[in-house]
């Protein structure tokens, strides 16, 4: 539980005919953690030009897919699947014969689509002439009349109507925009004058379709069947985009199913050294799974291997993948660590530690019955139904903060914040009891939980081989008596005054700690010195000083700042009760008021509520993370772990019946 999964290196030499069965038998297991096999074995797999090219046409196949899929609007497989009797070039091939037929029918269907958009400007444009049967002839066809149609400000057709001739007829069509759509009909010989008025009228004009022995209406009732044509083209066209959808899909998954297991096996290939005849694999497998990874490679190879299995002793600790196993109600948290950074190999694993500590933290500052019932709630909601694991382990983790929140509430008494309630709370609410001891109490979680990161940062170097580290770090044995030094003189130190001891213990507390500090960097250059094993870029003793000295400085005052920001704990538990107590005190006011003062009173105190389950819940969440990251991972966790990540096939074999 405070240490990943034990894990084992794996190395096996296979004949090279086997290698493609025993990668699938692997990846099918998902239990290996392939790695690139050291030299020794053979030669490596050279990058030939027909691999990098099937896997230039895998990565360009993947792309068509994902084309395809956005065109037609296909979402991703739920079960990645393939057949033995797909290929490379039946993939290409049957690829290229749907990308073919879809870009006919995406042309046509657009071609249609833009052609409707002309029809339908044009019928837009000229719809305000119907009705009016205007001849849209051309002139030539007149030996006496003259058309003229368009528009005209409407402050200009007062001028117009002034200054027209007699032998000129107005028929006005629809007004737009501050402007009067007409269609004006004169004489041939006034049609000159005319001419002139509507120019200075500020006339605008629009020149009519000319189309033989037709008037505006009957020209637009084409148009409008030309219209109702195409919108049936457009939808026999979708017809038959959706058909080839149907048809493509279990196409496509197939496919990419090919893709996917093929491209998995040739990078997986790529890791293995290989003679004529054998390929040698190798990788991390965890020490509870080796059994059966074995069992698969001796079914799959029918014996025909040789198998090395070492532990991870002699690989460096960020060599050595890293895979956390919990129990459900740990799980949530491991979330939590992860999202942080993981432990390396041999560090200690904190998960136990991050789950009761961010549970203790969270409910006091958020401590309310009503308000943990409302996220217990919450949380049994989406565990229960949730889709994914995710979810439901989040789901496991709101239970748990909420039933924290409910403990916290019955020791304030805080029942939604309800006033007459608070005489039940075992201890008191937080703005009511003295802040001075809420606040020691947020300084001992503090304590506790620092004084944990400093023995966990003192075990992981004492585990690594690092006695000065274990010993002199500034987080490491002689931290630890600094620090609880320090606590005891600030606590009893009138106590030890009296009795005569004050400087003894700031002797054996304080400062041979410092000096503890300021020694570790000359002495680990020492030794390295003796040993020779130094970097070119390393610097001398002087320099080895002076960094200890800068990181004893900082010691002291990372101690006192991590220390003092536990007060945020009590300072969250404070103002998540002054917000209840503010909304009860709006609420007691607005209650006065006639009619409607009963209503907007419980209004108030429910809106309250709300505000602080979703505001202070959030602000709660991510105080108690901040303090976990910063005031306890930084004692001891170096987050640089490599996760493990085993080599894993999703697509199945089908066979084809």
């Amino acid at each position: 539980m405070f240490k990943p999964e034990p894990m084992v290196f794996l190395e096996a030499i296979i004949l090279s005919n086997d290698e493609r069965d025993v990668l699938k038998a692997i990846g099918q297991l998902n239990k290996v953690h392939l790695e690139k096999t050291k030299s020794g074995y053979g030669t490596e797999l050279s990058e030939s030009t027909e691999v990098n090219s099937d896997l230039s046409k895998f990565e360009h196949i993947r792309l068509r897919i994902q084309e395809l899929r956005q065109t037609f609007n296909i979402p991703p497989a739920k079960e990645i699947y393939t057949s033995t009797e797909m290929t490379l070039e039946k993939a290409e091939e049957t690829l290229n014969e749907i990308e073919s037929e879809s870009r006919k029918l995406f042309a046509e269907k657009e071609r249609l689509l833009k052609t409707q958009r002309e029809i339908k400007e044009t019928i837009d444009r000229y719809s305000l002439y119907r009705g009016f049967e205007l001849p849209i002839l051309n002139e030539k066809h007149f030996n006496f009349l003259h058309f003229v149609t368009g528009n005209i400000p409407l402050g200009n057709l007062e001028y117009l109507n002034r200054n027209l001739g007699k032998n000129t007829i107005i028929i006005p069509l629809k007004r737009e925009k501050n402007q009067q759509y007409m269609f004006i009909v004169t004489s041939k010989e006034e049609s000159s004058e005319l001419e002139k008025l509507l120019e200075q009228a500020g006339f605008q004009k629009e020149l009519l379709p000319v189309v033989e022995k037709e008037t505006m209406d009957s020209f637009l009732m084409e148009k409008d069947e030309e219209y109702r044509r195409l919108s049936v083209e457009i939808d026999e066209i979708n017809l038959k985009i959706d058909s080839l959808k149907f048809e493509i899909i279990d196409i496509l998954n197939e496919i990419e199913g090919f893709i996917e297991f093929e491209y998995g096996l040739i990078k997986a290939g790529q890791k293995f050294l290989r003679t004529e005849a054998t390929v040698a694999l190798s990788g991390w497998v965890p020490l509870r799974e080796i059994h059966s990874v074995e069992e698969v490679i001796r079914e799959t190879t029918k014996n025909r291997y040789i198998l090395n299995i070492r532990p991870p002793d002699e690989a460096s600790e960020h060599e050595v993948p890293v895979l956390l196993k919990h129990p459900r109600l740990l799980r949530p948290f491991e979330m939590l660590v992860s999202a942080y950074g993981l432990p390396t190999y041999k560090e200690f694993e904190p998960t136990l530690f991050v789950a009761l500590s961010y549970v203790l933290m969270f409910g006091m500052m958020f401590g309310d019955v009503g308000h943990g019932l409302v996220l217990a709630i919450c949380g049994i909601i989406a565990l229960a139904k949730g889709k994914s694991q995710q979810i439901k382990d989040f789901g496991v983790l709101i239970i748990s903060v909420g039933i924290s929140s409910m403990i916290f509430g019955v020791i304030y008494g805080s029942y939604f914040g309800i006033e007459e309630l608070k005489k039940y709370a075992i201890w008191h609410d937080p703005i009511d009891c003295d802040p001075i001891k809420l606040m020691y109490f947020a300084i001992s979680i503090g304590i506790v939980l620092i004084s944990v990161g400093l023995i966990l940062n003192a075990l992981n170097h004492f585990r690594k081989g690092d006695v000065i580290g274990g010993l002199l770090d500034k987080f490491g044995l002689i931290g630890i008596v600094f620090y609880w030094g320090a606590i005891i003189i600030l606590i009893k130190g009138a106590s030890i005054k009296a009795h005569g001891l004050l400087g003894v213990f700031i002797f054996v507390f304080i400062f041979i700690p410092i000096i503890g500090w300021a020694v570790k960097e000359p002495l680990e250059h020492i030794i390295k010195q003796r040993k020779g094993v130094h970097h070119k870029k390393e610097e001398g003793i002087g320099a080895a000083i002076m960094e200890s000295c800068v990181g004893a400085f900082e010691a002291i005052l990372s101690y006192l700042a991590n220390t003092i920001s536990f007060v945020r704990l009590a300072a969250y538990a404070m103002s998540h009760a002054a917000l209840l107590f503010a909304a009860f005190m709006v609420a007691k006011e607005l209650k006065s008021i006639p009619y409607v003062g009963g209503g907007l009173s419980i209004f108030i105190i429910i809106l309250g509520n709300i505000v602080a389950i979703v505001l202070e819940g959030v602000i709660a969440s991510v105080q108690a993370l901040r303090l976990e990251y910063y005031e306890f991972f930084g004692k001891f966790f170096s987050g640089s772990g490599r996760p493990f990540e085993p080599f894993y096939i999703s697509a199945k074999v089908k066979e084809k019946i």
